[in-house]
């Protein structure tokens, strides 16, 4: 939990929200993984195809706790859906990922080849894992047009959250001003 929440946690949280509705729109249903059926999917997800391993460095689940991660990052620059096709089981040092030089995080098979080094053969055993996994799972694949259209509708909603925010901030202290203080 936030110490201090701010108008980009919640603006966040609805560009996550929205990105689990499109990614349940392309599923046929919703992927809640904590509960019921998407909960039984997501383990066997990590039991069955991932061997309960981090999808990145191997790492036994038996070791260390392993969390969801996205591959095509759950955020509003990437527009990565909450989809089976699109997490994998990922240990904590794994799961954050690199930056290039521009500042932006790296796709996911750089963040592979960053992980495994020079193992070439890990590598390649991985990446045919993640992607055998993607396609078993019939992760959409998404136009450039869909993406354009989720990264703006993204970006609106982010702003428009961020915007409520300060306009609610906004009416309180006119109300506070006006009628509180008056009395």
């Amino acid at each position: 939990m936030a110490s201090h929440n701010t108008g980009s946690d919640s603006a966040n949280t609805n560009v996550r929200a929205f990105l689990t509705k499109i990614g349940a729109h392309y599923l046929g249903r919703s992927f809640n993984h904590s509960a019921g059926s998407a909960k039984r999917h997501w383990r066997k997800i990590v039991e069955e195809t991932f061997n309960s391993k981090c999808a990145y460095c191997g790492i036994s689940e038996t070791k260390v706790k392993l969390t969801m991660e996205h591959l095509i990052m759950f955020n509003r620059t990437e527009c990565g859906l909450h989809h089976p096709g699109n997490v994998v089981p990922c240990c904590t040092p794994c799961n954050k990922r690199e930056k290039n030089k521009e500042k932006k995080f790296v796709g996911w098979e750089k963040h592979l080849k960053f992980i495994c080094q020079d193992n070439k053969e890990n590598i390649q055993k991985r990446k045919k894992t993640i992607t055998q996994h993607i396609k078993n799972e019939k992760y959409p694949k998404l136009s450039e047009n869909e993406i354009s259209a989720l990264k703006a509708i993204a970006k609106h909603l982010y702003s428009s959250t961020q915007g409520e925010l300060d306009k609610a901030f906004l009416l309180f202290t006119d109300i506070d001003k006006t009628i509180v203080n008056k009395m």
